[in-house]
């Protein structure tokens, strides 16, 4: 009997590994089949996101497009306005003013020099200082008479 209750443990015992094999390989294939199906979840979550992403940043550059846009079109505006309020620049004509008299040719832009060259070096004053000046013409005098800033006068000998 002792023979026949080992058969029969070892029996038991062989068929009791095969279900449990049997039952480890299910849960296997079960736990792959569940490993899958995450990972597939996951890519797909993984894609979703990445859609969204390049979604809003599409959506972002339009708007940073639509801004850079009207911020040109305000830089233009403004300098249409710069261009409508500068004065428009003159030519200056250059004139040539000479004095003859009994012989002796005298340049406006020669006495204009001598003044400020007085202004300059004889009463030490700054040549930006110097804001007006009118001349007066005295042949008969054979002098130029001047005056700056309209305070002070003096004369020249031609």
């Amino acid at each position: 009997m002792k023979k026949d209750a080992t058969k029969t443990v070892k029996s038991a015992a062989k068929t009791t590994a095969a279900k449990a094999t049997e039952k480890a390989a299910k849960v296997a294939e079960s736990a792959v089949k569940t490993t899958e199906t995450a990972a597939e979840a996951a890519a797909q979550t993984a894609k979703d996101a990445k859609a969204k992403v390049e979604e809003k940043v599409a959506k972002r550059a339009g708007e940073v497009k639509e801004e850079a846009i009207k911020a040109e079109k305000k830089a233009v505006a403004a300098v249409k306005e710069a261009v409508k309020k500068a004065p428009a620049k003159k030519t200056a004509v250059k004139e040539t003013v000479y004095l003859q008299y009994l012989g002796k040719e005298i340049d406006k832009d020669a006495l204009i020099a001598q003044v400020k060259e007085i202004w300059t070096k004889d009463m030490n004053k700054n040549a930006s200082e110097m804001k007006s000046v009118v001349l007066y013409l005295k042949p008969e005098d054979n002098a130029a008479y001047y005056v700056i800033n309209d305070e002070v006068s003096g004369k020249i000998d031609l």
